[in-house]
């Protein structure tokens, strides 16, 4: 059994999210398709590929993103560039301190429970 080591910067953004997740409940970090999805209550509200955060967002908050230069998710798949538009890279101010990104990931895990209780 091969033990992987915590990956620095997931580690880094657990802690700013340390806060919210003392008021609303634990945040967790998962491997996924070679990036890291983060969890609130078994629903994705952030992913992490290529040492960037995207945040999940809605109708109600991509604005916010996109006033902020937040950039959409994108990969390539084997047939085309794909792009999701839900999930808009994290403000670079949140990175700086838990203060500047509790209400960012407060709004991604308002999105997350938006949209999952939307089905």
């Amino acid at each position: 059994m091969v033990t992987r080591r915590p990956d620095p910067f997931i580690e880094h953004l657990l802690e700013l999210m340390g806060p919210l997740a003392a008021r609303i409940g634990p945040i967790s970090a998962k491997r996924m398709f070679g990036g890291h999805g983060l969890f609130y209550d078994g629903l994705m509200f952030a992913l992490v590929s290529g040492g960037t955060c995207y945040l999940k967002a809605d109708d109600a908050t991509q604005a916010k993103f996109e006033a902020e230069g937040s950039q959409p998710f994108r990969y390539r798949s084997a047939q085309r560039e794909v792009t999701m538009r839900h999930y808009l890279s994290l403000p670079p101010a949140c990175l700086e301190s838990p203060a500047a990104m509790t209400p960012w990931a407060k709004l991604a895990v308002e999105a997350a429970l938006r949209l999952g209780n939307a089905g």
